[in-house]
């Protein structure tokens, strides 16, 4: 039987442990998703249309190896633990994955296609091998309702710091080496951002190796099949309610992540896309501790909520704006980014919450088999703010490195504000029905330890249902 790991209270330097592999792979993020679309197409020459199917696919083939990497992860046993290979291991092939990413050579244009190709798609499935078995260790960390608030957002908080550091990255690499716009200083720009990136990718993971301590699990009864573990889940009533909402709110927050750097530089007609990007981060990690007082105190739901309110109510005004809007853009951005931290941060405590419910109804703990849905969620949400919003832009008439259409330019504003925002609205409806709060948590607690102790117990969520 496993005992609670590391106690009710996570030390700071095992949250500092934990946390620090995010910050390392935030690269898989802003610079993919903005840098390396617009550095294909601008300075490689691809076709927007064709990196937006290729984005689109890769997504769709992580639908595959998400959830098979968590069902594999949580049915490994070794010395090491369940988790901790993946990441010794898959973080040393994913290094080498975003190096060659980052630097296609010059050839001809089917050679850079097929370049491409394998190297994004290698890119998202090692990143897969090491970001799934990662997050499945958090949840067992800390059964405490209230200290994972404190870890998820230590976490999340080393991503948003990570995805500022890595979105600033190209302008500092840019202004420290003095390089230019041309395409040579492009290439050059990208190399030494993977240089600076394979080591600390590396590093950082093998940190959290070596400072998280896994519990040994060879009692505890494994699933066989992956199908039935997953229609288990698909039962887990609180995990859909969060799963839905949270992929929702994702596909709306994609798209301007995406867009960005396309919806300043045509409709405000300003270079200032990096310096926004980074007031929208930093903006973030501000108010994050903030979200996570608030959390303790109205409960992670009603937290979550509001933080996507302030968050939508900002950014709405986005559509509106055109050339010349820099300041009132930056407003603007400034009150989106206070909720933007707790957008990430919360649902990632209230997922450990239904996975320690998925274990009062299953008597097991199957982190993986949740973790992986849950990354087909992000990645299927990013596939289609990526793909969908390339692909329509370019069907729009999108021309690189030109004035656009009236009909480029409201399409980038459509699909930039106007339904981003629509998608945090659905998804706060949604949220609303989500039932696990700190008294129900406890009691989901309690009644798992009294069914380990061959008690029966009735289900908190339905009180008139026996447990078998």
């Amino acid at each position: 039987m496993m005992t609670e790991p590391y106690g009710q209270d996570v030390p700071t330097s095992r949250r500092l442990a934990y946390a620090a592999p995010a910050f390392a792979l935030a690269v898989v993020g802003i610079p993919i998703y903005v840098y390396i679309p617009k550095f294909y197409t601008d300075v490689v020459g691809f076709h927007i249309a064709i990196l937006g199917y290729l984005i689109l696919a890769v997504r769709l083939f992580d639908a595959v190896t998400d959830p098979l990497v968590g069902f594999i992860s949580d049915k490994t046993r070794t010395r090491f633990g369940r988790r901790r290979p993946y990441l010794a291991g898959g973080s040393v092939v994913l290094a080498l994955s975003i190096f060659f990413l980052f630097n296609p050579p010059e050839r001809s244009p089917t050679f850079e296609t097929v370049w491409f190709g394998v190297c994004i798609f290698c890119v998202f499935f090692f990143w897969t091998l090491v970001q799934v078995p990662y997050e499945s260790l958090g949840p067992e960390i800390t059964f405490n309702y209230q200290e994972r608030i404190a870890l998820f957002a230590w976490r999340d908080g080393a991503l948003i710091a990570g995805t500022l550091v890595a979105a600033s990255s190209p302008a500092l690499v840019s202004q420290l080496l003095d390089l230019s716009a041309a395409p040579a200083d492009e290439r050059a720009k990208f190399f030494w951002i993977s240089v600076l990136y394979t080591p600390l990718v590396v590093g950082f993971c093998w940190w959290c190796v070596f400072s998280i301590r896994e519990k040994s699990r060879d009692a505890e009864p494994i699933r066989p099949s992956l199908e039935g573990g997953f229609r288990l889940a698909f039962r887990n009533r609180p995990f859909m309610i969060l799963i839905i909402s949270y992929t929702v709110a994702a596909v709306g927050s994609n798209l301007p992540a995406t867009l960005i750097l396309f919806y300043v530089q045509y409709v405000l007609q300003s270079t200032m896309a990096d310096f926004f990007l980074a007031l929208y981060f930093v903006t973030g990690i501000f108010f994050l501790p903030g979200w996570v007082f608030l959390a303790k105190r109205t409960g992670k739901k009603y937290a979550w909520i509001l933080s996507m309110v302030i968050n939508t109510g900002a950014f709405l005004g986005v559509f509106f704006l055109g050339p010349g809007d820099t300041m009132i853009y930056g407003i603007l951005v400034f009150f989106s980014g206070i909720g933007f931290g707790a957008t990430i941060a919360i649902p990632s405590a209230m997922q450990a919450d239904v996975i320690d419910y998925d274990e009062l109804i299953t008597g097991e703990r199957r982190e993986g088999h949740y973790i992986g849905l849950w990354s087909i969620a992000k990645k299927l949400a990013a596939a289609l703010g990526v793909g969908s919003g390339l692909f329509l832009l370019g069907g729009a008439g999108y021309e690189p490195n030109m004035a656009q259409s009236e009909q480029v330019l409201l399409m980038l504003r459509v699909l930039y504000a106007l339904i981003p925002s629509l998608c945090n609205v659905s998804a706060i409806f949604i949220a609303l029905a989500y039932p696990i709060s700190s008294s129900i948590h406890e009691e989901i607690r309690d009644a798992i330890a009294n069914k380990k102790k061959g008690l029966k117990v009735l289900d908190p969520l339905e009180p008139d249902r026996l447990i078998p």
